[in-house]
């Protein structure tokens, strides 16, 4: 099967409620991808990491592609897998399983050090979250203040408490939903 190509160099974020598993470039979103996570006696950790290693044809349950995980405590990865109707569900001793196909389409845009979040969140929301690993403010400026969005939080609550135009805001954070910020995501106060 032919994969589609997509752009290199970003970063991850992994739902392990809804599971799925976000590829970004910068903020914009590229491409969503269902997966499988650890069952409830292995979750799948939550944190921020980095790709530590990467795998072709590791074989068997693993699939055709590894990326290996900085997740301290044992062996976590993103792998294939030999089992696709395991996608969906939560089966694992804790790696993110992919359909084959989806992780050949992914592999070659990670490298070793990308910035994997790893987070459990309510399936009421379903906009990724990702807090920058780096640190680095993509808005410019080391003087830009930057907010951490606390369950309750909507856009124009954070517009209000900072005094700041909500359409300011949004156009600022490049959010093309207001109603899906989600818990744990960095807001960028214009």
């Amino acid at each position: 099967m032919a994969t589609a190509k997509i752009e290199a160099g970003g970063h991850i974020s992994i739902n392990t409620t809804i599971r799925k598993l976000n590829y970004y470039i910068g903020e914009r979103l590229i491409k969503v991808y269902p997966i499988a996570v650890g069952k409830p006696s292995t979750p799948t950790p939550a944190g921020s990491y980095k790709v530590k290693n990467k795998i072709v044809n590791p074989g068997g349950v693993l699939g055709t592609r590894w990326i290996g995980l900085t997740i301290p405590g044992g062996n976590y990865g993103i792998h294939g897998n030999n089992n696709p109707s395991s996608i969906g569900q939560a089966v694992s001793l804790g790696c993110i399983r992919m359909h084959n196909h989806h992780i050949e389409e992914l592999f070659p845009c990670v490298y070793i050090g990308t910035p994997v979040h790893i987070y459990v969140r309510s399936e009421q929301v379903t906009t990724p979250a990702f807090k920058h690993v780096s640190g680095i403010n993509l808005t410019g400026g080391s003087n830009r203040k930057t907010y951490t969005v606390r369950p309750g939080d909507t856009l124009w609550k954070i517009a209000k408490s900072f005094n700041v135009n909500l359409n300011q805001l949004i156009l600022t954070n490049n959010i093309t939903d207001p109603n899906t910020i989600a818990v744990g995501q960095t807001i960028f106060i214009p």
